[in-house]
């Protein structure tokens, strides 16, 4: 049975009776699972969010653990296993940091013990796992919230704002690339020192994942190898599509065809530095997506979102260009005898549109630019989630809408990997075979 959003709310509307949770100080209890460089980052955006306090943390190595209390604070319980984590009674919710390959088991079984949960992006590992947690998280009356933290800012918030009131006219295109030029942007990261055997739970690394040699390249830089990551498209084309889809009002690319190869980063690492896909919309609009980890421009993240009677240039920041485009057939008519030019400029519909001295002063350009203000988008995503444990209400980016995310990116590798054009059954949310 096909699942649509509104289908899904109404499904979920139970939440808002469900009673939030309730400690001794009123604050909600979180678990980190997975405590690396981005989980660092989302828990010290989470130290912003009032009524929220991290409180345990479990991660396969255990430096991470050491620097998670050091900078969290004492207060911080480790704990041996993530199941152990979400086995405690006293915490509320948990933070799922992990590599994308533990995202459903993880996810699932937090949701099942009565967890909320904020999953950091991709929510999935393949297509077919998101609706397992789309049913779970309604099933429980879960809340869970998914870690692309761009529909939480101001900036994407305007630009939705102006593509709704026809500002842009037609949308019928969209380009977005994230581009980067680092070794560590490349996911190329330092190793610790200290890692080891001894350090390093390879065995709870691996997980679902196929059993491998121990290896601390894998366990440190596992963006990079298939077995645990999508690569280019779960890690930074997620980000895009979220905001695509947020933007336009869109569920999924009917349509992908895309491209990848590895050029420059050949070396450990089995997943493209170079990804190009083409999108199409039943929504009535295409997209092109480009990522190249072997040069910066357009890094961050940046969007052309392309009108008929104007655009947007989206990144670190949001402008608004008006078209400029004028008809101008001059050069055409000049072909003509000079009895048939004369009587074309006398015609009132193309002095109108044609003759330069009577042009609209919108068509000459106009630009507009927005400044976003106040918290950055990562608290601002963190706090919409604690908010909706306490209202039970769906939040910014939940279960289906990580979903239809992470299945766009998961339809751009299919296609980079099978040298094929493939397909979303709508029906059954998932690619078809």
């Amino acid at each position: 049975m096909p699942l649509s959003r509104r289908h899904f709310l109404q499904t979920t509307s139970a939440l808002a009776a469900a009673p939030g949770p309730a400690t001794a100080n009123d604050r909600i209890q979180v678990g980190v699972i997975g405590a690396g460089a981005r989980s660092h980052e989302l828990m010290q955006a989470l130290l912003a969010v009032p009524g929220a306090q991290i409180v345990g943390v479990a991660d396969a190595y255990k430096g991470r653990i050491e620097r998670t209390i050091e900078r969290v604070g004492a207060g911080v319980k480790p704990y041996p296993s993530f199941k152990d984590i979400i086995s405690a009674k006293s915490i509320d919710a948990v933070i799922v940091a992990t590599p994308d390959h533990w995202h459903k088991s993880i996810v699932i079984q937090a949701i099942e013990a009565g967890k909320d949960v904020y999953c950091e992006k991709p929510l999935t590992y393949t297509a077919a796992e998101g609706m397992e947690i789309v049913h779970a998280a309604a099933k429980a009356n879960r809340i869970v919230q998914v870690g692309s933290q761009g529909v939480s800012s101001q900036t994407q918030a305007k630009a939705r704002e102006w593509i709704r009131s026809g500002k842009l006219g037609k949308v019928t295109m969209i380009r977005a690339a994230y581009n980067r030029n680092t070794a560590s942007g490349a996911w190329i990261y330092p190793i610790p020192p200290d890692a080891s055997p001894k350090t390093v739970d390879w065995e709870t690394f691996l997980g679902p994942a196929p059993k491998r040699p121990f290896s601390l390249d894998r366990f440190f830089r596992w963006r990079c190898y298939e077995d645990y990551s999508g690569g280019i498209a779960t890690d930074l084309f997620v980000h895009l599509c979220t905001t695509i889809h947020y933007l336009m009002d869109a569920k999924a690319p009917s349509r992908v065809m895309a491209m990848g190869e590895l050029y420059r980063w050949t070396t450990s690492r089995d997943v493209p530095d170079t990804l190009n896909a083409i999108l199409e919309y039943p929504e009535g609009f295409a997209v092109n997506l480009s990522s190249t980890f072997n040069n910066q421009l357009s890094a961050g993240g940046g969007f052309q979102i392309l009108g008929t009677e104007g655009s947007i240039v989206l990144g670190d920041g949001l402008s608004f260009h008006a078209e400029t485009a004028a008809e101008d057939n001059r050069w055409i008519v000049e072909s003509w005898p000079s009895r048939l030019e004369a009587a074309y400029y006398k015609n009132p519909k193309v002095r109108e549109s044609e003759m330069p001295q009577t042009w609209k002063p919108a068509l000459r350009g106009q630009l507009e630019v927005y400044h976003e203000t106040g918290t950055g988008s990562t608290v601002a995503h963190l706090s919409n989630w604690v908010d909706c444990i306490r209202s039970r209400k769906p939040p910014y980016e939940d279960a289906l809408t990580g979903h239809r995310a992470a299945a766009c990116a998961h339809m751009v590798n299919r296609s980079a990997k099978q040298h094929r054009m493939v397909e979303w059954d709508f029906r059954q949310e998932d690619i078809k075979a």
